[in-house]
């Protein structure tokens, strides 16, 4: 273990034996660190935080920090749960759960950009990437593989799916469907042709993306009446979770089609 002689670290926390902590890094009790760790200089790492293997913490970063929420109790005993192989950069925020028992949860392989905000009981999948200054409130949910642009806001309780892409500078308070490019202000500009390639999706799996799509945005019919009319088809397995995705989208629904830009859509030969 290398610790900098001005690292603070409570004798309650749990280190691996090979983790490095730079100086004036502040880990308070409760919190567990993986093998292969680097919390670099400044970095606080406070409440009940389990932090797993490989993980590098920049300059400045604070991670379990109280949620700003003005019903959390200061008793209240929740946490924040990082997985492996993250990458979280200088002064990235990340506050506890507010409730009895929960967690803010972080996965396996993702980028945290230079001063992300991850507010309370946020969940972040896996290999996600989230740039600059993005801000999530609370309870925001980001699946696996999606990209969110610099600058760009979340209102709380909202989802990002699978392989959607959030372009940066904006602002968004219903869901983003999986495998759409979103923009602006509560739409989507089509679909994430790029990531769908390099994901590995066929041309047979992402023509069929397009027609789900087609049917949710372009059918001139509410969603609904797309998702009842969806149950007439078999569909394979990504077409059947961006239905599922629309069908599960709570009281402010999911992001609208910006029509200056529908034409899009099609483009996935």
């Amino acid at each position: 273990m290398r610790i900098h002689p001005t690292a603070i670290i409570s004798p309650e926390a749990d280190l691996a034996p090979d983790v490095e902590v730079g100086p004036f890094v502040c880990i308070e009790g409760g919190a567990i660190i993986g093998p292969g760790c680097r919390i670099l200089a400044h970095a606080v790492i406070s409440g009940t935080t389990r932090i797993g293997k490989n993980n590098s913490v920049g300059y400045g970063a604070i991670i379990g920090a109280p949620p700003q929420d003005f019903a959390y109790k200061p008793e209240t005993r929740s946490e924040v749960i990082i997985g492996d192989g993250n990458v979280i950069r200088e002064h990235c925020t990340i506050h506890r759960g507010t409730i009895e028992g929960s967690a803010t949860v972080i996965g396996d392989g993702n980028f945290l950009m230079a001063g992300v905000h991850l507010g309370h009981n946020s969940h972040v999948g896996n290999h996600v990437v989230i740039a600059n200054n993005s801000m999530l409130g609370g309870h925001v949910a980001i699946g696996d593989r999606a990209f969110i642009g610099g600058n760009c806001v979340f209102h709380q309780f909202m989802r990002v799916g699978t392989l959607a892409i959030a372009q940066g500078a904006s602002a968004f308070s219903k869901d983003i469907p999986p495998f759409t490019l979103a923009a602006e202000r509560n739409h989507v500009v089509g679909l994430n042709v790029v990531g769908l390639r390099r994901a590995g999706l066929n041309p047979a799996q992402r023509a069929e993306i397009k027609d789900a799509f087609k049917l949710v945005y372009q059918s001139k019919i509410n969603v609904s009446q797309a998702l009842e009319r969806s149950l007439e088809r078999e569909w394979g397995e990504h077409a059947r979770l961006f239905f599922e995705f629309v069908g599960q989208a709570k009281k402010r629904g999911i992001c609208s089609l910006l029509r200056s830009f529908s034409h899009k859509a099609t483009d996935l030969d």
